[in-house]
């Protein structure tokens, strides 16, 4: 959450609206391979919540090999378990991957399971993973999530599936069978976990969802370049409508940010292309040429996000970013995921138990990710509490207007200290970095 190293957002107000006191940062194999270059200006500005830090396979493997699509060296490979052990010693909770994500995309299982073994050296972490698809992309959802349980058994190490869900029509109704197999590892021993934000669109960006992986390679820029080419264009836009068509089409894509042209932002990628007289897959790669777009995708069933957020091992999560309020189209999650789960699913559709939402987003989490003493309410644990108005808690963001405080939470207070009162954050900042051997 890159927001907490700067002084503007440090002070975290969505969050702390959201009724959270700690967060996990670097998801999705992302951050820097040297934690302490982040965790500097943390302290330095002063969190208004908790902040817990993991270390990410993508800014590792950046570090070492760029955004290559290759196997590492030897060497190489000894590299990374450098930097991932360093970050363990220093503290880290866990080791995060994302292989969705490039350069991630380009490893092999056999990588991942030498870096979390590295992890596994160290006492109560584990591995968190944005799955390699939750699609139909290549391997698929359910392969996706087998890939995840045999990472733990290789490496013996709890592992958790991060933001799980199915995305598009072709792998709608696919949690029966994810949730059977996560039931099935759990039977075995192995410790199998799942965290999910309670919406049915995701948040990602137009390269990530729409370009094919190998022609990723290089990162931005070089997509451009290459899209740029008439001949790679063409062979490009062939897999690129295959993935649109995965992601349930272009009305079902919002543009979250386009820093090249902000007015796009809150449109739908079929508006956009109807108005510039183009195929929509043709306005899509007109704006990866110039930058590229992070995305709002109404991509999900609603059974399947319920048929999740049932299970006893699954967390509540926001995947949420901390911005500027009232700047881009931000994903509604960035402020409402905790009390939504809370409002829609527990107390208004009644999909879950409030007692379930609580726990999932409380004590839980606090357990599998080895939070010591928090999570619960007792004697000598540290005090993070929340307290909250059933009648009122709400999350008021939404989609179209996504910058909107949730509202519900009365009394926050992080570390012993009222953080927000009588529904209000205070400009007082009682969070601090947590590190898993000095917490």
């Amino acid at each position: 959450m890159p927001g907490l190293t700067t002084a503007e957002l440090a002070g975290a107000p969505p969050i702390l609206y959201q009724g959270i006191t700690t967060v996990l940062i670097n998801p999705d194999g992302g951050g820097p391979a040297d934690l302490e270059d982040q965790l500097r200006p943390t302290r330095q500005h002063g969190p208004g919540v908790n902040v817990a830090p993991m270390i990410g396979h993508n800014g590792v493997r950046s570090t070492v090999m760029g955004l290559e699509d290759r196997l590492p060296t030897p060497d190489e490979l000894e590299q990374m378990k450098t930097y991932v052990r360093k970050a363990m010693e220093l503290g880290a909770f866990g080791f995060s991957s994302g292989p969705f994500y490039i350069p991630g995309k380009y490893s092999k299982t056999d990588e991942i399971v030498t870096l979390a073994k590295v992890a596994a050296e160290f006492p109560e972490t584990f591995h968190i993973s944005h799955i390699r698809d939750e699609s139909s992309y290549d391997i698929g959802v359910v392969a996706a999530v087998n890939e995840l349980i045999e990472i733990s058994r290789q490496a013996k190490i709890p592992g958790i599936v991060t933001h799980i869900k199915g995305i598009g029509p072709t792998v709608w109704g696919k949690s029966a069978e994810v949730i059977a197999n996560i039931n099935k590892a759990r039977a075995e021993g192995l410790e199998i976990w799942a965290d999910q934000y309670p919406y049915s669109a995701s948040g990602s960006s137009l390269q990530a969802s729409l370009v094919p992986g190998w022609a990723q390679e290089g990162g931005q820029q070089a997509i451009a370049t290459r899209l740029s080419n008439p001949e790679q264009r063409a062979t490009i836009r062939i897999e690129m409508l295959e993935n649109l068509a995965r992601r349930a089409g272009a009305n079902a894509i919002m543009i979250r940010r386009h820093a090249a042209n902000p007015k796009l932002e809150g449109r739908r990628l079929d508006e956009i292309a109807r108005e510039r007289l183009q195929e929509p897959i043709d306005t899509a790669i007109d704006m990866l040429i110039a930058g590229g777009a992070a995305i709002v995708s109404f991509n999900m069933n609603e059974s399947d996000v319920e048929a999740y957020m049932r299970q006893p091992w699954n967390m509540t999560c926001t995947d949420g970013g901390l911005v500027t309020f009232g700047s881009g189209a931000e994903h509604p999650r960035a402020y409402g995921a905790f009390p939504r789960k809370i409002r829609r699913y527990a107390l208004d559709r009644g999909a879950i138990t409030l007692e379930h939402a609580i726990h999932t987003s409380t004590g839980l989490t606090a357990g599998v990710l080895n939070i010591q003493d928090r999570g619960v309410l007792r004697p000598g644990a540290y005090a993070d509490v929340v307290v909250f108005n059933p009648e009122t808690i709400n999350d008021p963001a939404a989609y179209d207007a996504p910058h909107a405080y949730s509202t519900g939470m009365d009394y926050v207070l992080v570390n012993g200290k009222f953080a927000l009162a009588e529904g209000k954050v205070l400009p007082e900042r009682h969070g601090r970095v947590l590190l898993r051997h000095q917490q």
